[in-house]
């Protein structure tokens, strides 16, 4: 007999094995056959396979090649029987310092100035919401005077005084922004009135709304005899911001 003939015989083991398992019908299983099959050669495998069979032979090489099995246990993964029940954590994995144990949800602050979902700021409509203020800026503000007549001198006097002028100094700013509304609005119905009469509609640049302001405000200021008073401090305004950029004299 050829040696790779007995090595085959060797693999598939006795023949009279193998005979009784082909009698019985079983075959020859993988029980039957040896680890002889790292020793042979290429030729021999492929004889062995056509023996044996496809599966019998691949179960033949793979027991041949079986790894020891690891003495580590498997690890298994953390899993959480409920959604708000807290996840259970290997003992052998160091728990972090910060850790979230219960979902907290976060409040975000909403400011109504900048968020989309309070509108369109239009200043006329909000003026003629909120108008119920001016009474009340007019009952704290003569509340305020009340008070500042009681306190003649020392810090109480000052923190009322600084308080009215305040007040003070609020009024003429809406005023003044009541007045630029107005001068728009009037701005804007000539603008229409001109558009159904047929002409081309014009829109004013900045600067020259800026003019239309400064007139006004020189009419109000005249009719209120204020204007004198009114040019002098632009006057020493101007005269401080000048000195400021003259040269030092050197002596």
């Amino acid at each position: 007999m050829p040696r790779g003939s007995s090595r085959i015989a060797a693999a598939l083991g006795s023949p009279r094995r193998a005979s009784r398992g082909e009698e019985d019908g079983e075959g020859v299983g993988p029980g039957v056959l040896r680890k002889g099959t790292s020793d042979m050669s290429f030729e021999e495998l492929l004889e062995l396979q056509n023996k044996v069979g496809t599966k019998t032979y691949k179960q033949l090489v793979a027991g041949n090649n079986t790894k020891k099995p690891s003495s580590r246990p498997p690890v298994q993964n953390a899993c959480v029987a409920d959604k708000h029940r807290p996840l259970e954590m290997s003992a052998k994995v160091r728990v972090p310092f910060l850790r979230q144990v219960v979902p907290i949800s976060k409040k975000v602050a909403r400011d109504p100035r900048f968020d989309d979902l309070s509108g369109e700021y239009n200043p006329e409509v909000f003026d003629q919401t909120y108008q119920f203020l001016n009474d009340i800026r007019a009952k704290e503000k003569e509340l305020v005077k009340k008070q500042l007549k009681k306190h003649r001198s020392g810090q109480e006097h000052e923190k009322l005084q600084q308080l009215l002028q305040r007040m003070e100094q609020q009024e003429l700013a809406q005023q003044e922004r009541k007045r630029q509304q107005e001068l728009r609005l009037a701005l804007k119905q000539e603008r229409r009135a001109r558009a159904q009469q047929g002409h081309r509609p014009y829109f004013l640049k900045k600067s020259e709304q800026r003019q239309l302001v400064l007139a006004e405000k020189f009419k109000e200021l005249k009719r209120s005899k204020k204007l004198e008073s009114f040019l002098s401090r632009k006057r020493r305004r101007n005269a401080g911001k000048d000195r400021r950029h003259l040269p030092l004299n050197k002596e």
